[in-house]
Protein backbone atom coordinates (compact mmCIF):
# COMPACT_ATOMS: atom_id res chain seq x y z
CA UNK A 1 0.00 0.00 0.00
CA UNK A 2 1.39 3.83 -0.84
CA UNK A 3 2.38 5.85 2.03
CA UNK A 4 2.38 9.14 2.28
CA UNK A 5 4.78 11.17 4.94
CA UNK A 6 2.94 14.36 6.80
CA UNK A 7 5.64 15.84 8.39
CA UNK A 8 5.55 19.03 10.56
CA UNK A 9 6.27 20.34 14.58
CA UNK A 10 3.43 18.07 16.43
CA UNK A 11 3.95 20.35 19.56
CA UNK A 12 2.12 23.21 18.04
CA UNK A 13 -0.31 21.81 15.41
CA UNK A 14 -1.28 18.36 16.53
CA UNK A 15 -5.02 18.90 16.06
CA UNK A 16 -4.38 19.74 12.63
CA UNK A 17 -1.94 17.21 12.00
CA UNK A 18 -4.35 14.65 13.45
CA UNK A 19 -7.07 15.75 10.74
CA UNK A 20 -5.06 15.54 7.68
CA UNK A 21 -4.11 12.47 8.98
CA UNK A 22 -7.38 11.25 9.30
CA UNK A 23 -8.66 12.42 6.21
CA UNK A 24 -5.67 10.32 3.82
CA UNK A 25 -6.24 7.77 5.85
CA UNK A 26 -10.18 6.99 5.21
CA UNK A 27 -9.17 7.31 1.45
CA UNK A 28 -7.07 4.23 1.61
CA UNK A 29 -4.17 5.22 2.16
CA UNK A 30 -1.02 5.01 4.78
CA UNK A 31 0.60 7.33 6.55
CA UNK A 32 4.09 8.19 8.37
CA UNK A 33 4.32 10.98 10.50
CA UNK A 34 7.68 12.89 11.16
CA UNK A 35 7.63 15.40 13.86
CA UNK A 36 10.13 18.17 13.44
CA UNK A 37 8.77 20.20 16.12
CA UNK A 38 11.10 20.66 19.17
CA UNK A 39 8.90 19.89 22.03
CA UNK A 40 6.87 17.05 23.39
CA UNK A 41 4.15 16.23 20.85
CA UNK A 42 0.25 16.05 21.30
CA UNK A 43 -0.16 13.96 18.80
CA UNK A 44 1.70 10.22 18.27
CA UNK A 45 4.57 10.63 15.57
CA UNK A 46 5.98 6.78 13.97
CA UNK A 47 9.07 9.05 13.67
CA UNK A 48 9.64 11.04 16.56
CA UNK A 49 11.61 14.42 16.87
CA UNK A 50 14.34 13.00 19.29
CA UNK A 51 14.93 10.53 16.09
CA UNK A 52 15.11 13.68 13.81
CA UNK A 53 17.74 14.83 15.81
CA UNK A 54 20.10 11.99 16.57
CA UNK A 55 20.31 11.68 12.45
CA UNK A 56 22.19 14.57 12.55
CA UNK A 57 24.45 14.02 15.94
CA UNK A 58 21.75 16.54 18.42
CA UNK A 59 19.43 15.80 20.76
CA UNK A 60 16.02 17.16 21.52
CA UNK A 61 17.07 18.02 24.88
CA UNK A 62 20.16 19.95 24.19
CA UNK A 63 17.58 21.97 21.88
CA UNK A 64 15.30 22.56 24.08
CA UNK A 65 17.62 23.86 26.42
CA UNK A 66 19.32 26.44 24.45
CA UNK A 67 16.02 27.90 23.46
CA UNK A 68 17.44 29.06 19.83
CA UNK A 69 14.44 28.65 17.58
CA UNK A 70 16.67 29.57 14.76
CA UNK A 71 18.81 27.36 15.83
CA UNK A 72 16.75 24.65 16.14
CA UNK A 73 14.94 24.81 12.73
CA UNK A 74 18.40 24.40 11.00
CA UNK A 75 18.78 21.30 12.69
CA UNK A 76 15.47 19.78 12.57
CA UNK A 77 15.37 20.74 8.99
CA UNK A 78 18.92 19.27 7.77
CA UNK A 79 18.09 16.28 10.22
CA UNK A 80 14.40 15.93 8.36
CA UNK A 81 16.02 16.28 4.51
CA UNK A 82 18.42 12.89 5.56
CA UNK A 83 15.54 11.20 7.06
CA UNK A 84 13.34 11.60 4.33
CA UNK A 85 15.80 11.38 1.59
CA UNK A 86 16.35 7.85 3.42
CA UNK A 87 12.98 6.71 3.69
CA UNK A 88 12.25 7.95 -0.71
CA UNK A 89 15.69 5.80 -1.57
CA UNK A 90 13.98 2.67 0.61
CA UNK A 91 10.88 3.25 -1.16
CA UNK A 92 8.74 3.76 2.24
CA UNK A 93 7.21 6.81 0.63
CA UNK A 94 5.58 7.73 -2.00
CA UNK A 95 4.43 11.04 -1.36
CA UNK A 96 5.06 14.33 1.22
CA UNK A 97 2.60 16.71 2.61
CA UNK A 98 2.92 20.04 5.56
CA UNK A 99 1.49 22.53 6.97
CA UNK A 100 2.84 25.30 8.49
CA UNK A 101 3.92 29.26 8.72
CA UNK A 102 7.15 30.91 8.33
CA UNK A 103 9.25 28.13 10.70
CA UNK A 104 6.72 25.02 9.41
CA UNK A 105 7.07 26.23 5.75
CA UNK A 106 11.13 26.47 6.14
CA UNK A 107 11.49 23.35 7.85
CA UNK A 108 9.34 20.98 5.32
CA UNK A 109 10.31 22.00 2.12
CA UNK A 110 14.03 21.19 1.81
CA UNK A 111 12.66 17.73 2.63
CA UNK A 112 10.41 18.21 -0.41
CA UNK A 113 13.49 19.58 -2.65
CA UNK A 114 15.12 16.42 -2.31
CA UNK A 115 12.85 14.63 -3.41
CA UNK A 116 12.91 13.97 -7.21
CA UNK A 117 10.68 15.76 -9.45
CA UNK A 118 7.42 13.73 -10.16
CA UNK A 119 7.34 12.68 -6.73
CA UNK A 120 4.17 14.75 -5.22
CA UNK A 121 4.60 17.38 -2.45
CA UNK A 122 2.38 19.70 -1.02
CA UNK A 123 2.91 22.40 1.18
CA UNK A 124 0.51 23.82 3.03
CA UNK A 125 1.30 27.51 4.07
CA UNK A 126 0.90 30.80 5.42
CA UNK A 127 3.57 32.49 2.66
CA UNK A 128 2.31 30.77 -0.30
CA UNK A 129 0.71 34.11 -1.34
CA UNK A 130 4.49 36.00 -1.28
CA UNK A 131 7.90 35.09 -2.52
CA UNK A 132 7.74 31.08 -2.66
CA UNK A 133 11.36 31.28 -4.35
CA UNK A 134 13.21 30.05 -1.49
CA UNK A 135 11.10 27.47 -0.66
CA UNK A 136 10.29 25.62 -3.67
CA UNK A 137 13.77 26.79 -5.67
CA UNK A 138 13.70 24.42 -8.48
CA UNK A 139 11.72 21.47 -7.74
CA UNK A 140 7.93 20.77 -8.53
CA UNK A 141 6.78 21.05 -5.11
CA UNK A 142 3.12 22.77 -4.75
CA UNK A 143 2.66 25.57 -2.40
CA UNK A 144 -0.87 26.14 -1.17
CA UNK A 145 -2.20 29.38 0.36
CA UNK A 146 -3.79 28.32 4.00
CA UNK A 147 -5.65 31.65 3.97
CA UNK A 148 -5.96 31.80 7.36
CA UNK A 149 -3.11 30.99 9.52
CA UNK A 150 -2.60 27.13 10.81
CA UNK A 151 -3.99 27.80 14.29
CA UNK A 152 -6.67 25.39 14.82
CA UNK A 153 -9.28 23.69 13.05
CA UNK A 154 -11.92 25.81 11.70
CA UNK A 155 -14.74 26.36 9.14
CA UNK A 156 -11.85 27.66 6.74
CA UNK A 157 -8.32 25.74 7.40
CA UNK A 158 -10.89 22.80 7.41
CA UNK A 159 -11.28 23.03 4.02
CA UNK A 160 -7.77 23.86 3.27
CA UNK A 161 -6.63 20.83 4.56
CA UNK A 162 -9.44 19.11 3.46
CA UNK A 163 -8.44 20.20 -0.67
CA UNK A 164 -4.59 19.17 0.23
CA UNK A 165 -5.09 16.33 1.40
CA UNK A 166 -7.26 15.40 -1.32
CA UNK A 167 -4.81 16.60 -3.64
CA UNK A 168 -2.02 14.62 -2.39
CA UNK A 169 -4.52 11.06 -2.21
CA UNK A 170 -5.15 12.07 -5.73
CA UNK A 171 -1.35 11.84 -7.09
CA UNK A 172 -0.22 9.39 -5.39
CA UNK A 173 -3.04 7.16 -6.23
CA UNK A 174 -3.26 8.11 -10.05
CA UNK A 175 0.30 7.99 -10.65
CA UNK A 176 1.07 6.04 -13.83
CA UNK A 177 4.26 5.28 -15.88
CA UNK A 178 3.74 5.96 -19.21
CA UNK A 179 3.52 3.38 -21.78
CA UNK A 180 5.46 5.07 -24.50
CA UNK A 181 9.18 5.34 -25.68
CA UNK A 182 9.79 8.74 -23.85
CA UNK A 183 12.13 7.14 -21.30
CA UNK A 184 14.75 5.57 -24.30
CA UNK A 185 15.02 9.13 -25.61
CA UNK A 186 17.86 10.98 -25.65
CA UNK A 187 17.35 14.02 -23.39
CA UNK A 188 18.46 17.89 -24.63
CA UNK A 189 17.79 20.77 -22.32
CA UNK A 190 16.83 24.30 -24.20
CA UNK A 191 16.69 27.55 -22.90
CA UNK A 192 14.37 29.79 -24.31
CA UNK A 193 13.01 33.73 -23.90
CA UNK A 194 10.57 35.43 -25.45
CA UNK A 195 12.85 37.29 -27.72
CA UNK A 196 14.06 33.86 -28.97
CA UNK A 197 11.17 31.39 -29.00
CA UNK A 198 11.14 31.30 -32.76
CA UNK A 199 14.94 29.90 -32.63
CA UNK A 200 14.10 27.71 -29.66
CA UNK A 201 11.01 26.41 -31.27
CA UNK A 202 12.53 25.65 -34.90
CA UNK A 203 15.55 23.88 -33.26
CA UNK A 204 13.07 22.16 -30.86
CA UNK A 205 10.50 20.71 -34.06
CA UNK A 206 14.04 19.58 -35.63
CA UNK A 207 15.27 17.86 -32.77
CA UNK A 208 12.43 16.44 -32.22
CA UNK A 209 11.93 15.36 -35.32
CA UNK A 210 15.16 13.16 -35.15
CA UNK A 211 14.10 11.14 -32.27
CA UNK A 212 15.19 13.39 -29.85
CA UNK A 213 13.32 14.46 -26.57
CA UNK A 214 13.86 18.27 -25.99
CA UNK A 215 12.82 19.97 -22.45
CA UNK A 216 12.84 23.63 -22.89
CA UNK A 217 13.85 25.96 -19.96
CA UNK A 218 12.16 29.73 -19.73
CA UNK A 219 15.20 31.69 -18.92
CA UNK A 220 13.72 33.48 -15.67
CA UNK A 221 16.66 32.74 -13.17
CA UNK A 222 14.43 29.72 -12.06
CA UNK A 223 14.43 28.44 -15.07
CA UNK A 224 18.20 28.30 -15.36
CA UNK A 225 18.53 26.89 -12.05
CA UNK A 226 16.18 24.06 -12.67
CA UNK A 227 18.19 23.20 -16.11
CA UNK A 228 21.67 23.09 -13.89
CA UNK A 229 20.16 21.40 -11.56
CA UNK A 230 19.11 18.44 -13.82
CA UNK A 231 22.05 18.83 -15.83
CA UNK A 232 24.38 18.01 -12.63
CA UNK A 233 21.96 15.52 -11.59
CA UNK A 234 22.61 13.54 -14.96
CA UNK A 235 19.49 13.72 -16.53
CA UNK A 236 20.40 15.38 -19.60
CA UNK A 237 22.32 13.95 -22.74
CA UNK A 238 22.94 17.43 -24.52
CA UNK A 239 22.06 21.28 -23.88
CA UNK A 240 21.16 23.97 -26.73
CA UNK A 241 22.04 26.71 -24.49
CA UNK A 242 20.41 28.97 -27.08
CA UNK A 243 19.34 32.26 -24.27
CA UNK A 244 21.73 32.64 -21.59
CA UNK A 245 20.56 36.15 -21.07
CA UNK A 246 20.20 35.03 -17.03
CA UNK A 247 24.06 35.68 -16.47
CA UNK A 248 23.14 39.45 -17.65
CA UNK A 249 20.54 39.93 -14.36
CA UNK A 250 23.56 38.07 -12.64
CA UNK A 251 26.82 40.29 -13.56
CA UNK A 252 24.36 44.14 -13.49
CA UNK A 253 21.58 43.25 -11.22
CA UNK A 254 18.34 42.43 -12.73
CA UNK A 255 15.49 40.73 -11.45
CA UNK A 256 16.13 37.17 -13.35
CA UNK A 257 19.60 35.84 -12.43
CA UNK A 258 19.87 32.08 -12.29
CA UNK A 259 22.54 32.18 -9.97
CA UNK A 260 26.87 32.70 -10.02
CA UNK A 261 26.50 28.40 -11.50
CA UNK A 262 24.81 29.14 -14.66
CA UNK A 263 26.23 27.52 -17.42
CA UNK A 264 28.61 25.60 -15.16
CA UNK A 265 26.62 22.16 -15.15
CA UNK A 266 27.18 20.63 -18.67
CA UNK A 267 31.09 21.71 -18.44
CA UNK A 268 31.30 19.99 -14.95
CA UNK A 269 29.54 16.66 -16.59
CA UNK A 270 31.06 16.66 -20.13
CA UNK A 271 27.88 16.81 -21.70
CA UNK A 272 28.02 18.03 -25.13
CA UNK A 273 26.49 21.42 -25.43
CA UNK A 274 25.50 24.63 -28.00
CA UNK A 275 26.06 27.91 -26.37
CA UNK A 276 24.61 31.25 -28.10
CA UNK A 277 24.08 34.79 -27.24
CA UNK A 278 20.57 35.14 -26.78
CA UNK A 279 19.20 38.07 -25.56
CA UNK A 280 22.67 38.99 -23.69
CA UNK A 281 21.14 42.46 -25.16
CA UNK A 282 18.96 42.70 -21.73
CA UNK A 283 18.89 43.06 -18.12
CA UNK A 284 15.00 42.46 -16.74
CA UNK A 285 13.61 44.57 -14.07
CA UNK A 286 9.98 44.67 -13.15
CA UNK A 287 7.56 47.31 -13.65
CA UNK A 288 9.57 51.08 -14.67
CA UNK A 289 8.82 52.24 -11.23
CA UNK A 290 11.24 49.58 -9.97
CA UNK A 291 14.23 50.01 -11.66
CA UNK A 292 17.04 51.20 -9.84
CA UNK A 293 17.58 55.00 -9.62
CA UNK A 294 21.43 54.67 -10.60
CA UNK A 295 19.73 53.30 -14.33
CA UNK A 296 17.69 56.06 -15.30
CA UNK A 297 19.40 57.37 -18.12
CA UNK A 298 19.97 53.95 -20.10
CA UNK A 299 18.17 52.53 -22.59
CA UNK A 300 14.73 50.97 -21.31
CA UNK A 301 11.59 48.85 -23.43
CA UNK A 302 8.66 48.34 -21.65
CA UNK A 303 7.97 44.58 -22.70
CA UNK A 304 4.79 44.71 -20.65
CA UNK A 305 3.25 46.47 -17.79
CA UNK A 306 5.13 44.03 -15.54
CA UNK A 307 8.48 43.85 -17.34
CA UNK A 308 11.00 46.35 -18.53
CA UNK A 309 13.93 45.68 -20.37
CA UNK A 310 17.23 47.28 -20.01
CA UNK A 311 20.03 47.80 -23.14
CA UNK A 312 23.52 46.31 -22.24
CA UNK A 313 26.17 48.46 -22.72
CA UNK A 314 29.43 48.18 -24.35
CA UNK A 315 31.65 47.20 -20.79
CA UNK A 316 28.71 45.24 -19.91
CA UNK A 317 28.88 42.90 -23.09
CA UNK A 318 32.39 42.65 -22.55
CA UNK A 319 32.09 41.52 -19.65
CA UNK A 320 29.42 39.41 -20.22
CA UNK A 321 32.00 38.00 -23.45
CA UNK A 322 34.73 37.30 -20.33
CA UNK A 323 32.57 35.38 -18.32
CA UNK A 324 31.17 33.11 -21.24
CA UNK A 325 34.82 31.95 -21.66
CA UNK A 326 36.15 31.76 -18.27
CA UNK A 327 33.35 29.40 -17.50
CA UNK A 328 33.38 27.26 -20.78
CA UNK A 329 37.15 27.32 -21.23
CA UNK A 330 36.98 25.12 -18.35
CA UNK A 331 35.24 22.35 -20.55
CA UNK A 332 36.40 18.64 -21.42
CA UNK A 333 33.27 18.17 -23.41
CA UNK A 334 32.80 19.02 -27.21
CA UNK A 335 31.26 22.82 -27.36
CA UNK A 336 30.22 24.81 -30.36
CA UNK A 337 29.39 28.71 -29.39
CA UNK A 338 27.00 30.45 -32.35
CA UNK A 339 27.47 34.24 -32.85
CA UNK A 340 24.44 35.33 -34.80
CA UNK A 341 26.05 38.43 -36.19
CA UNK A 342 22.50 40.26 -37.14
CA UNK A 343 21.02 40.00 -33.73
CA UNK A 344 20.87 38.19 -30.43
CA UNK A 345 17.47 39.01 -30.26
CA UNK A 346 14.28 39.79 -31.57
CA UNK A 347 14.88 43.38 -30.66
CA UNK A 348 18.55 43.52 -31.75
CA UNK A 349 18.06 43.45 -35.16
CA UNK A 350 17.78 46.85 -37.42
CA UNK A 351 14.60 48.97 -36.86
CA UNK A 352 14.57 47.43 -33.09
CA UNK A 353 14.66 49.46 -29.92
CA UNK A 354 17.70 47.14 -28.59
CA UNK A 355 19.85 47.34 -31.96
CA UNK A 356 22.94 47.70 -31.07
CA UNK A 357 25.68 46.73 -33.80
CA UNK A 358 29.05 48.49 -31.61
CA UNK A 359 27.75 46.61 -28.72
CA UNK A 360 27.13 42.89 -30.19
CA UNK A 361 30.45 43.29 -31.97
CA UNK A 362 32.34 43.79 -28.48
CA UNK A 363 30.88 40.84 -27.41
CA UNK A 364 31.07 38.72 -30.18
CA UNK A 365 35.00 39.97 -30.08
CA UNK A 366 35.48 39.25 -26.66
CA UNK A 367 33.85 35.36 -27.06
CA UNK A 368 36.23 35.01 -30.04
CA UNK A 369 39.27 36.81 -28.10
CA UNK A 370 39.23 34.83 -25.36
CA UNK A 371 38.55 31.34 -26.08
CA UNK A 372 41.31 29.01 -25.73
CA UNK A 373 39.86 25.89 -25.40
CA UNK A 374 41.18 23.38 -28.58
CA UNK A 375 37.04 21.57 -27.12
CA UNK A 376 35.39 24.91 -28.05
CA UNK A 377 34.26 25.83 -31.81
CA UNK A 378 33.48 29.26 -32.81
CA UNK A 379 30.65 29.74 -35.62
CA UNK A 380 29.34 32.98 -36.64
CA UNK A 381 26.60 33.26 -38.87
CA UNK A 382 25.37 36.19 -40.88
CA UNK A 383 22.32 36.22 -39.68
CA UNK A 384 19.86 37.19 -36.59
CA UNK A 385 19.32 34.33 -33.95
CA UNK A 386 15.35 33.90 -35.02
CA UNK A 387 16.63 32.97 -38.43
CA UNK A 388 15.24 29.55 -38.97
CA UNK A 389 18.99 28.91 -40.68
CA UNK A 390 20.67 29.27 -37.11
CA UNK A 391 17.94 27.15 -35.72
CA UNK A 392 18.34 24.59 -37.72
CA UNK A 393 22.54 25.24 -37.67
CA UNK A 394 22.58 24.41 -33.87
CA UNK A 395 19.71 21.37 -33.73
CA UNK A 396 22.59 19.63 -36.52
CA UNK A 397 25.89 20.25 -34.82
CA UNK A 398 24.68 19.35 -31.53
CA UNK A 399 23.40 16.13 -32.47
CA UNK A 400 26.88 15.62 -34.48
CA UNK A 401 28.39 16.65 -31.13
CA UNK A 402 25.88 14.36 -29.24
CA UNK A 403 27.06 11.19 -31.60
CA UNK A 404 30.63 11.80 -31.40
CA UNK A 405 30.52 12.05 -27.63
Amino acid sequence: MKKIAIIGTLDSKGEEYSYLKNIIERQGLETLVIDVGIFDPSIEADIKNEDIAKSVNESIKMLQEKKDRGYAVEIMSKGAVKVVKELYDKGEISGIISLGGSGGTALATPCMRTLPIGVPKIMVSTLASGDTRPYVGVSDLIMMHSVVDISGLNSISKKIIRNAANAIVGMVNNEEVEDDKSEEKKLIAATMFGVTTPCVTKAREYLESKGYEVIVFHATGTGGQAMENLIDGGFIDGVLDITTTELCDELVGGVLSAGPNRLEASVKRGIPQIVSTGALDMVNFGPYETVPEKFKDRKFYKHNPTVTLMRTTKEECRELGKLICEKLNKTNSKTAIVLPLKGISMIDVEGQPFYGQEEDQVLFDTIKNNIDNKNIEIIEVQQDINDERIAILMAKKLIKLMENK
